[in-house]
């Protein structure tokens, strides 16, 4: 039972958002790490995420039936009765706040809500169901955790923390196409209107593209604008122009479900690579730290 309360957070998503917090925390602390901040930052941010996520798989359960990677989910099989999934998100999101506000700050536990309150009532209730763009909504609610993170040490949010934002929502579109792409069936059947669905994957690849030229611009601004090194700009630029490359590689290849799977694996390493990066090459030149 333990472990089917801990499936219907889904860790992997919890396991993605830690990384990117703790990548705008560190690099906001400029290596000064307040690591009782940073603990309940991530703690309180885990509890939120997990909460979004147990009421998104509670609105998701008639579609989640219909898709090949999702019909065996918890609530799919009912080895979890609704309501009690609505308690038990409940339960995780007040927690969640709780934590954020006392051991970090009204700020960041405010970010924390918004990004909620997009992805459960915006993304998840209905964007998800109607619209083309609703990616394009789900990827600012990712956005929010490295801002939470460089925001739970600023205490204010500024440029860094707004190029933050541009980047990580920049990144999860292309990484979100891609994942449609390669279960397009499974879109298909739940009837899920997500650009490969509507407007085809040549279409996709175009904007794959172009989100990724964005993505590369964006990262380049955290050097630019004062708030990493020129370590982080080689990484930045060289995992960007590969990811790029595989981009490319998409409209010559025959198989576009294994090159949709290049891209989102790889989707995932560069943004991991990021994070790393501006957590360990900051910089000090930014207008709050030389006031």
């Amino acid at each position: 039972m333990i472990k089917q309360y801990l499936q219907i957070t889904k860790p992997g998503i919890i396991s993605g958002n830690l990384i990117s917090l703790i990548g705008g925390f560190l690099l906001a602390s400029q290596g000064h790490i307040d690591y009782s901040l940073l603990l309940a930052t991530m703690f309180g941010v885990s509890f939120v995420v997990a909460s979004s996520c147990v009421f998104n798989n509670y609105i998701d359960r008639d579609i989640d039936k219909k898709m090949e990677r999702t019909k065996n989910r918890v609530l799919v099989r009912d080895l979890i009765a609704p309501r009690f999934s609505l308690l038990y998100a409940t339960a995780l999101g007040i927690v969640g706040i709780t934590f954020l506000y006392i051991g970090a700050n009204p700020l960041a536990m405010w970010m924390a809500v918004i990004g909620f309150l997009v992805y459960v009532g915006v993304y998840s209730l209905y964007m998800k169901r109607h619209s083309v763009y609703s990616t394009l909504i789900g990827s600012l609610s990712g956005a929010i955790p490295p801002m939470i993170g460089y925001c739970a040490v600023t205490k204010v949010p500024d440029t860094c923390a707004l190029i933050l934002v541009a980047i990580f929502s920049l990144w999860q579109i292309p990484h979100s196409y891609a994942i449609a792409i390669f279960h397009l069936k499974d879109y298909q059947s739940a009837n899920i209107p997500i650009l490969p669905v509507v407007k085809g994957i040549s279409i996709t690849k175009n904007h794959i593209t172009i989100y990724i030229l964005a993505f590369m611009i964006a990262t380049l601004m955290l050097t630019l604008g004062g708030c990493a090194g020129y370590k982080y700009l080689l990484v930045a630029v060289a995992v960007s122009a590969w990811w790029l490359g595989i981009a490319l590689q998409g409209y010559k290849t025959k198989d576009n479900s294994t090159w949709a799977r290049q891209l989102f694996v790889f989707s995932i390493f560069t943004i991991t690579a990021l994070s790393i990066m501006m957590s360990i090459d900051f910089t000090i030149t930014n207008m709050r730290l030389s006031q």
